[in-house]
């Protein structure tokens, strides 16, 4: 029989597998290991991935962690939904062959609308693949110059596809950043071994990550999450086995990491500043236990996709934020979603305080 969870109960061990309360048993340390915990983390915003990583990792700077990129202690690329996420080195290669093909197959119909041929894009992954050969790493704007100078079209929203064609074939992938300027290398010269698991073990991993750093969840969440079908999501809970355990959250049967259930809670202090991709609310179609439907408008302006950075008190999304990060300062604006006590506001200035650390700028609000 599943345990029974109230929504609150549910909420603190999301919060704990997101990495946001301290794990009782598994405590990552370092960009890897909370990379695979996660499996794989939102990054379509280089500066709101970080902070996911810097959040998440107290104590380290903005300094620390592209180092760490640096080291290829994780990656990003699109390995699903059509997103750019960080996902584990050596974990790039399986990774975009198991969820990338559902994404592939839809390729053909993007193509069309651009006005590529299948040839073109073909033509685009080889240009590619000799201008970065022999350990190369260029820009974004080199990359399409050489696209360019081959005879490819890479104006309006072409050049993009082709960029994101070559990593989803598992030629390319995204370097840490020149600067402010994105940077792609050879994926085989990046990563010289890589892990290759069969596709069932795949799968089995990729629900045991997905449920330890998001759980409770559904197979049909793991399905959104990764583009995979249902039927794969569920065939991933069974092979992961004895380390996801069934739940009840309001009558829905979800798993969770099964060393959660027994485990002892430890008191925390939990309010948090996170940037807008991060998994905390990206990681879930239904984000109710999380976010009062009441307020996604103001948390997603124009339903279009594009998250405001938000304030998380004991679970719940409680307030905005945006910021200007400056050469001399970062400054601050705090919107609540509900007015803030006095000492609510010192705790909130108390993380965004974190945030400035991290940056290594002082902070202004």
């Amino acid at each position: 029989m599943p345990v029974r969870l109230t929504g609150a109960e549910a909420l603190a061990l999301r919060m704990t597998s997101l990495l946001l309360r301290p794990h009782p048993v598994a405590r990552p340390d370092g960009v890897a290991g909370v990379v695979e915990w996660f499996g794989a983390m939102q990054a379509q915003d280089n500066a709101s991935g970080l902070w996911s990583l810097g959040v998440r990792l107290p104590g380290r700077t903005l300094a620390d962690v592209r180092a760490a990129l640096e080291r290829r202690e994780a990656l990003r690329t699109w390995p699903m939904r059509g997103t750019v996420h960080l996902v584990p080195s050596r974990d790039a290669h399986w990774m975009l062959a198991v969820t990338g093909v559902r994404t592939l197959a839809g390729a053909a119909t993007r193509r069309a609308q651009l006005g590529l041929t299948e040839a073109e894009a073909d033509q685009a992954v080889d240009v590619l693949g000799t201008a970065l050969a022999g350990g190369r790493r260029l820009t974004r704007a080199q990359c399409l110059a050489a696209l360019g100078a081959a005879g490819i079209d890479t104006t309006g929203q072409r050049g993009y596809h082709l960029l994101w064609y070559a990593a989803q074939r598992g030629v390319t992938c995204i370097a840490p950043h020149v600067g402010t300027e994105q940077t792609f290398a050879l994926l085989d010269e990046w990563v010289p071994d890589p892990h290759r698991p069969e596709r069932d073990e795949a799968l089995g991993v990729l629900a045991l990550r997905y449920v330890r750093s998001h759980g409770p969840v559904t197979p049909h969440e793991l399905a959104r999450w990764t583009g995979l079908t249902v039927t794969d999501a569920r065939r991933g809970f069974a092979v992961a086995g004895d380390a996801l355990a069934p739940v009840a959250v309001d009558g829905v049967e979800a798993m969770v990491d099964a060393s959660l259930l027994d485990a002892p809670r430890e008191p925390v202090d939990d309010v948090h500043t996170l940037l807008g991709f991060d998994e905390y609310l990206l990681g879930f179609k239904d984000r109710t236990l999380m976010l009062d439907p009441a307020h996604a408008a103001a948390v997603v302006p124009g339903n279009n996709g594009v998250f405001l950075p938000t304030v998380v008190r004991d679970g719940r999304v409680v307030g905005t934020w945006k910021r200007t990060v400056g050469k001399a300062s970062v400054s601050v604006t705090v919107q609540p979603l509900a007015p803030f006590d006095a000492a609510l506001r010192s705790r909130v200035e108390s993380a965004l305080a974190d945030y400035a650390r991290y940056l290594g700028l002082p902070l202004r609000t």
